[in-house]
């Protein structure tokens, strides 16, 4: 069974609303209700795998405590400039 897009983006969005620490349910919370319907299927699927890092990671990235790996890096860049608010 394919997913569709809506069902896509709905997923996603649970997914960045219960993330286990509450920085960073509102950190991808905000993400994805500002950004998330605008990015392309490729920009989804790497926001998938963001996802999948744990949230003391992407708390460091997000806030540039800690360098992003590369690959992340321009997606961890749109969450921290939605984030700067």
């Amino acid at each position: 069974m394919t997913e569709t897009g809506d069902t896509r983006l709905k997923r996603l969005r649970m997914r960045s609303m219960r993330r286990g620490t509450k920085e960073m349910d509102i950190l991808l919370m905000r993400f994805s209700e500002a950004r998330l319907a605008a990015l392309s299927p490729a920009e989804l699927d790497l926001y998938e795998v963001l996802l999948e890092e744990n949230d003391q990671d992407l708390y460091q990235w997000i806030t540039g405590q800690t360098a992003p790996p590369a690959h992340l890096a321009p997606l961890i860049g749109q969450v921290r400039a939605v984030s700067a608010g």
